[in-house]
């Protein structure tokens, strides 16, 4: 990847690319991008890419509106359907202020703060998506499926189905291992007109920038064949709705060693410690996390007893209505699979929420950079955690902390567990951890 502006320039002209999609999002996960001309690429990556920021939802007011995106090298990816005088590549971008400080409220950037933080712990994250979508069309002014034929009262992995789809299927895939992602599976999902196509997991930022940029690219080839697609939780009452599923993993810095992954389990699911714990803290805050899994009204409209969605907040090996189940399908392959999210949330958002909460429950639960369970770790611990969500709300801590000195263990881990991740989720996108 190129490491500068003469180093991005000589690889795009390499690649004849014509134009640079620069890719970000607003506050609720929908794609935002400013196209520039691939002369003035190498002045884009030196001084930034300027625009309005009271024009993104979440961003700024209007007299305050100047920002700056500041392009992710590493991100740069020539756009696989482009060619010709038209061929494009596209970079995904991080939000500036003019003062030249990361903005606070760039989806993105909460999500780098995470993942910093879980490097300081040790810990490499890892995730992979699986988006369901349905593929529809327009008719007599009504939103309908697009295939008329698709009517079997169980259509999941329809041989049938898919292939009546091949087209807009088979080039979707095309696209994907153009784009260097690794699709690996595509299917026909449980409700008609649904579909799901895989790609490789990666860290947790690179994960959240392909979501955004699937959704983007299945909107976009369905209408260039005059079709309509949705993301949306639950288009139909009849039908299955769209879910939004992270598998989830820790692994070493080295990303050589997976964390969650002890065949000697004494549960026999082979899951380590850390894993029982992480996906403790996950559960232990699921109601928290459902606004940010699930941000709409329709959102919760997926969740139904007897269907796919979970209605529980609880983990199993391999139960689909428990908001968790465990997963090992081969060596290194130990993972957790978080099934409350909605296809149509912000990814950023989910992955830095749900990260927030289990990192927390570690430190709580002595697994933090202390690493034992001892008064002591604990003591630090805590006030390591106050320095990250800024000393400003130690406040919250109070209670908490009387607890611990009246010795009401259960209580006391409850409630830091309960308050004081909120309370990292929610400054999470209104502080720099790392202030």
């Amino acid at each position: 990847m190129p490491r500068t502006a003469k180093e991005f320039l000589e690889l795009a002209e390499r690649d004849h690319v014509r134009f640079i999609n620069c890719q970000f999002t607003d506050i609720l996960g929908v794609i935002k991008n400013v196209t520039i001309p691939i002369h003035k690429a190498a002045d884009a990556v030196d001084h930034g890419l300027w625009f309005d920021g009271s024009s993104i939802e979440g961003f700024t007011r209007i007299h305050e509106s100047d920002m700056y995106l500041q392009p992710d090298l590493d991100t740069y990816t020539v756009i696989p359907w482009t060619e010709g005088e038209a061929k494009a590549a596209k970079v995904v971008c991080d939000v500036y202020t003019p003062d030249g400080e990361p903005f606070a409220g760039d989806p993105r950037g909460v999500l780098r703060r995470q993942i910093k933080r879980a490097t300081e712990m040790g810990f490499k994250f890892q995730t992979g998506p699986e988006l369901e979508f349905f593929l529809l069309k327009e008719r007599d002014g009504r939103i309908v499926l697009a295939d008329d034929l698709d009517t079997l009262d169980q259509p999941c992995y329809d041989m049938k189905g898919i292939t009546r789809s091949y087209d807009f299927i088979s080039s979707l895939s095309k696209n994907l291992n153009g784009l260097g992602w690794g699709n690996y599976a595509n299917d026909h999902e449980d409700a008609n007109g649904q579909f799901e196509l895989n790609f490789e997991y990666d860290d947790a930022i690179r994960t959240a920038d392909k979501a955004i940029f699937f959704r983007y690219m299945v909107h976009a080839m369905a209408q260039e064949r005059g079709l309509l697609t949705t993301f949306m939780p639950k288009p139909f009452s009849n039908l299955t709705g769209n879910g939004g599923h992270l598998h989830i993993s820790l692994w070493d810095p080295t990303g050589r060693k997976n964390l969650f992954e002890d065949k000697k389990d004494p549960r026999g699911l082979g899951l380590s410690k850390l894993a029982y714990q992480f996906l403790g803290g996950i559960i232990d805050n699921a109601e928290a996390l459902s606004a940010i899994l699930a941000p709409t009204v329709n959102s919760y409209k997926r969740f139904e007893y007897g269907s796919f969605a979970p209605t529980t907040a609880t983990w199993s090996r391999d139960n689909r209505t428990c908001a968790i189940r465990s997963l090992i399908e081969s060596e290194n392959s130990t993972r957790v699979e978080l099934r409350t999210g909605a296809s149509d949330a912000n990814p950023y958002w989910a992955i830095a929420g749900m990260l927030a909460t289990a990192l927390t429950y570690l430190v709580l639960t002595g697994i933090g950079i202390w690493g034992n369970n001892q008064p002591v770790g604990w003591a630090f611990d805590i006030i390591n955690f106050v320095w990250w969500i800024g000393i400003g709300h130690a406040g919250t801590l109070i209670s908490a902390i009387l607890l611990l000195f009246r010795q009401q263990w259960r209580t006391s881990i409850n409630r830091f567990a309960e308050a004081m991740t909120l309370f990292a989720v929610a400054c999470a996108g209104l502080y720099p951890l790392d202030r």
